[in-house]
């Protein structure tokens, strides 16, 4: 029996025990919705049936809300290291060791990692009576489609009644158990207000649909209700930490996940699926992202292409390449030809510079998804047949939801941000500087392409939550000339010289030494993060050039030492290499700061010495104010050198994070102790994600109200 039914919902039961359930209508209506899906597009004729395919998905529980300043490409690998695991069908069982009930799961995960088709999953199971039989009804929305009802009023039970015509017979759901599923809040263009919307607890009363959802989401409409909201990371704190019960994210593909789905993809040729996994495990950037299940889907199509087409031929080793292949599918798919004669038709050139101005503009804004007035203001033609029955099909769809309402997106984030670099480059080279200074800022004045690339790459790096880290090494990846060879006069006459190339090259390089000095530290907000500097070197990955590998490892062998760029350079050659055992920072010869900036790497190791790094920190403590720490095994030595670290005479530290560092009681009694030796400024203390119970916590919670009786108490926040 799920946690929430009880007494609440006896009336619910009786319905079903003698025969009166008024769900078999509804379950047959999401059976045959949610049976089929489309694997890439959803074009009549391409269906899967989804239980044929469904792979599990991994799933973590009891992780952090908190907006990452990473990328969400670059997030994946860290999460994908974690083992908590919860099946789909237990999303609502309570976990053991907790007492209160579950009526609202958020779960988490990046876009195109398969939320949406774990609800759909959940709901199928539900129709066709195999999991979760407790449950009622189920009704599943989606932000797409609940976008488009902004301007109307309506009634809880009027909004039931439009979506799933099936139940306008049911005046009442007091007494049965409903669960609401709502998918995609990344997608929401909501204003979803909790602190002022109207209090709202009659199902039959019509108000605007954001003053429905925070009542249905506070318990003050339908408390009985049990509520699943999926979203990307990022927009997760739209929703108060207060009515969320439990928070999960979805990791996608394990590593052998991976294997097993190109070998079931190519399940009839086993060569082929050898040399493609093979060679997707010698590139890390390819490897992370095959993490993305979509991506698998992008990268199988590619490669067998590559294989047909080109036999014995190079397979693409960078992002950038993969994308540019990809787009070369797809109009082979309607001309028949390969991109470099099929691009030359004007239409097609169109065809790419609108997508590409819709794909930049709405990058920028954080929309993942658009409907018809956004497609024609960039100037494309909802109407255009080739558009959706030829090319693009794979990279760009149109859905229809349930109230006839066309939804438009790219068919993953990273397809948007490769068609939105390969429109920033267009709009350099045909000098659309309108475009440009929109980007950049009045002052840009039109320049060399290395000055331009600076300029961009000055712009991605002042992001917190590295949303144009990808975008940027498109962008990047798109000056190589083989690059260009391939797309062609989409990005116009481009400064490709040898010279021009390398001054890039160079700039990126340079591009730590000038914009940090030894002495400033990493955490503070307005300077660069170490996220923001690891982008760099993916970048020089996409532009193929390895040679700071050589530099450092000649710096290693030699044991001179290391610059702050040096370190930054070893901090993502430690990233992208296989997990460490042991990471021992002070076995570098370098600086207090170049320590600093290894802090990245040490995500990527079983094992870390956090003596170097706090020392470091001891040294001169007076400008840091703030230290994220999250995903760090802290446990044992790390914790007593973090707390050594805060009795620093002098220390003026103000947020602490240690989300998912696997902290204990102990690693609590150490904090206590540190903090009330040492009354820091500290206004917030963030624990999530670390299993601790109430009591675990309650001596900090106290200690803060000695200490400061303002600041901490309303911001101390951990897993319960």
């Amino acid at each position: 029996m799920l946690p929430f039914m009880g007494p609440l919902n006896a009336w619910g039961v009786l319905w079903t025990q003698f025969g009166f359930n008024r769900s078999p209508d509804l379950k047959e209506s999401l059976k045959m919705k949610f049976q089929n899906l489309s694997e890439g597009v959803a074009e009549p004729g391409n269906k899967t049936v989804l239980n044929q395919i469904y792979t599990e998905l991994h799933i973590t529980e009891g992780l952090t809300r908190e907006v990452s300043q990473e990328h969400e490409v670059r997030q994946i690998e860290t999460a994908s290291r974690k083992q908590e695991t919860i099946r789909r069908e237990d999303i609502f069982k309570v976990p053991p060791g907790r007492d209160q009930p579950i009526r609202t799961v958020m779960t988490m995960g990046v876009a195109g990692i398969g939320k949406t088709l774990l609800t759909q999953k959940f709901t199928l199971d539900w129709a066709e009576g195999k999991t979760n039989q407790n449950i009622d009804f189920i009704f599943p929305f989606t932000f797409r489609e609940l976008n488009m009802l902004k301007e109307e009023k309506l009634s809880l039970l009027g909004l039931i009644h439009k979506f799933f015509t099936k139940t306008k017979e049911i005046s009442s759901f007091e007494t049965l158990q409903v669960l609401f599923i709502f998918d995609g809040l990344d997608e929401s263009r909501l204003c979803l207000n909790f602190k002022n919307n109207l209090i709202l607890n009659d199902v039959t009363e019509s108000s605007s649909l954001d003053v429905l959802l925070t009542n249905l989401i506070r318990g003050t409409l339908l408390p009985s209700a049990l509520l699943w909201i999926t979203t990307r990371p990022s927009a997760a704190n739209q929703i108060p930490a207060e009515f969320t019960d439990m928070v999960t994210e979805v990791i996608g593909f394990t590593d052998p996940q991976k294997e097993e789905y190109f070998r079931k993809r190519f399940i009839n040729d086993e060569e082929k699926a050898n040399r493609i996994i093979s060679h997707i495990q010698k590139s890390k950037s390819l490897h992370v992202m095959c993490h993305i299940p979509v991506f698998c889907w992008i990268t199988a199509n590619v490669m067998e292409d590559v294989m047909k087409t080109r036999e014995g031929g190079e397979l693409p080793k960078t992002l950038t390449e993969m994308y540019i292949e990809f787009l070369e599918v797809n109009f082979a798919i309607k001309e028949d030809k390969y991109f470099g004669k099929a691009e030359e038709d004007p239409e097609n050139r169109k065809l790419i510079e609108s997508l590409g101005r819709l794909a930049f503009d709405q990058l920028l804004k954080g929309n993942l998804i658009f409907y018809d007035k956004e497609l024609e203001k960039c100037g494309v033609d909802i109407k255009d047949a080739a558009l959706f029955s030829g090319v693009f099909t794979e990279m760009f769809k149109r859905e229809k939801g349930m109230c006839d309402i066309s939804v438009y997106s790219f068919i993953h984030l990273s397809i948007q941000e490769f068609l939105a670099a390969v429109y920033m480059l267009h709009c350099f080279t045909s000098r659309k500087s309108e475009v440009i200074k929109t980007f950049l800022g009045e002052e840009y004045n039109e320049t060399s392409l290395d000055e331009f690339m600076k300029k961009v790459m000055e712009k991605s790096l002042s992001s917190k939550n590295g949303h144009l880290d990808l975008f940027v090494c498109f962008l990047h990846g798109l000056t190589v000339e083989s690059n260009q060879s391939l797309i062609g006069s989409p990005l116009g006459q481009t400064e490709n010289s040898p010279e021009t190339i390398q001054r890039i090259i160079t700039n990126l390089k340079e591009m730590n030494t000038n914009r940090i000095s030894p002495d400033q530290y990493i955490m503070s907000t307005d300077r660069i993060s170490p996220e923001r500097s690891i982008n760099i070197f993916y970048c020089l990955v996409e532009m193929k050039d390895l040679s700071f590998y050589q530099e450092i490892q000649r710096l290693l062998d030699s044991g001179k030492k290391l610059s702050v760029t040096d370190c930054s350079a070893l901090a993502f050659m430690l990233q992208m290499s296989e997990v460490l055992d042991e990471l021992d920072l002070e076995k570098y010869n370098t600086s207090e700061a170049g320590r600093r900036r290894l802090l990245p790497a040490v995500r990527n190791c079983r094992k870390a010495h956090w003596t170097s790094l706090f020392s470091a920190l001891k040294s001169n403590p007076t400008h840091l104010t703030e230290l994220e720490l999250s995903k760090t095994n802290l446990e044992g030595s790390g914790m007593k050198e973090l707390c050594g670290f805060l009795q620093t005479e002098g220390c003026r530290l103000e947020t602490l994070i240690l989300n998912w560092c696997r902290l204990s009681k102990i690693s609590c009694d150490y904090l206590a102790s540190a903090l009330k030796s040492n009354s820091l400024r500290l206004t917030e203390l963030n624990l999530r994600g670390n299993n601790l119970k109430e009591s675990d916590v309650q001596q900090l919670k106290e200690l803060h109200i000695e200490l400061n009786p303002v600041s901490l108490t309303a911001k101390l926040q951990c897993s319960q």
